[in-house]
């Protein structure tokens, strides 16, 4: 066989975590180990709509690969009008074991990508299995999504497979990490590095990985802007806090309790609601007759809808106003952030968030930054 530059179809080994970000909407920070919780919630499957809308900007690239990938919801359901081999069929409940055992047959395989679409622990099962051997690129699916090799968003995500079929890519090291969803449940933020895959070396494309800013400064920082927020709450408003500890420094001067990493609800300075999940907010809003947003962007990925606070979904986002959201963020954390990002799932709402927008980092101190694809 021909060396890779100059074949015509390259090998892609394509697998869904059925279950990532299930539990996003429904406010149990994570799946794991959540599913039927999740379920019983009434949470509804997102990641094959975001894998189908990476693949659909694919259609026109179908001669270019071949496609490895699973039976029924992990993969073959996806890809109709595609050339695909399947090499794995899974149970109907799928585990991490599946992730693992479908990527030990690309590896049989000698696929040159794998595409997947899932969250941190979806990437973290297949770090384990195939280390650096094969590069990865990640159709951003999960709740939390710390590591550093997942797309922008699922369309981008498609971009960087094409770009790959198309040329000759360099590959670059990203990290993977994971959180420990039980402690995360408890607000306590435990975010580990478990080692550096491969992925195509496309830095405007590629989510960083979260950083967390601790130092003093920042502390003081943090009770600026909560000193700011507070003093201009406004009677009757209801406030949705989203998670951090930005957000959290607000309530602390509030002298009322919220949760580090959950979605909260604040009326005249008093809480109304903890740890509330979509449906739950949107029961509050319904009779409210005004009600404003506050969210802080998270770490040095930039996101402010989209990670970590999925229980703020495009229709309470619809519902409630894009004018009606106030953005908070200190200013060393503005600094290590070149552009603001958003990955809603609405494609039609993440184009009215995009533009300049006012970013409250202390007290009466404001920049202006740019929310970007």
């Amino acid at each position: 066989m021909l060396q890779n530059n100059f074949r015509f179809v390259k090998k892609i080994g394509f697998l869904i975590n059925p279950v990532a970000g299930m539990g996003g909407k429904v406010g149990l920070k994570g799946t794991d180990g959540k599913v039927k919780e999740a379920l019983r919630r009434g949470a509804k499957h997102v990641s094959f709509d975001k894998a189908k809308k990476a693949m659909e900007c694919l259609k026109d690239y179908k001669n270019k690969m071949k496609i490895f990938t699973c039976s029924g919801e992990m993969g073959e359901k996806c890809l109709k009008g595609f050339d695909y081999e399947i090499v794995y069929n899974p149970k109907k409940e799928t585990t991490d074991e599946d992730t693992k055992n479908v990527c030990k047959k690309f590896l049989e395989k000698k696929v040159e990508l794998i595409v997947f679409c899932g969250g941190d622990g979806t990437a973290r099962d297949i770090y384990d299995v195939v280390d650096t051997k094969i590069p990865i690129i990640g159709i951003p699916s999960g709740v939390k999504m710390h590591s550093a090799v997942f797309g922008l968003n699922p369309r981008i995500s498609g971009e960087i497979v094409i770009e790959f079929l198309e040329n000759e890519m360099r590959f670059m090291d990203a990290e993977v990490m994971d959180t420990d969803e039980e402690k995360y449940r408890k607000n306590i933020l435990d975010v580990k590095l478990f080692g550096y895959a491969k992925i195509p070396y496309e830095p405007k494309f590629v989510q960083s990985s979260k950083s967390l800013f601790q130092s003093y400064d920042e502390e003081e920082t943090k009770e600026d802007i909560a000193r700011y927020v507070i003093e201009n709450m406004e009677k009757d408003v209801l406030y949705i806090l989203g998670a951090g500890t930005t957000l959290k420094k607000i309530a602390e001067l509030l002298n009322v309790e919220k949760t580090l990493l959950g979605v909260d609800a604040i009326k005249n300075k008093k809480i109304v609601a903890m740890d509330v999940n979509e449906k739950q907010i949107l029961d509050i809003i319904r009779n409210e007759k005004k009600v404003k947003i506050i969210i802080s962007p998270i770490g040095a990925q930039g996101f402010v809808f989209g990670r970590g606070n999925q229980q703020i979904s495009p229709e309470i986002i619809k519902k409630i106003g894009v004018e009606n959201i106030i953005i908070v963020a200190a200013k060393q954390k503005m600094f290590n952030t070149p552009n603001l990002l958003v990955d809603t799932g609405d494609e039609g709402l993440d184009k009215k968030l995009r533009g300049y927008r006012k970013v409250i980092t202390g007290y009466h101190e404001m920049v202006m930054k740019k929310i970007g694809e």
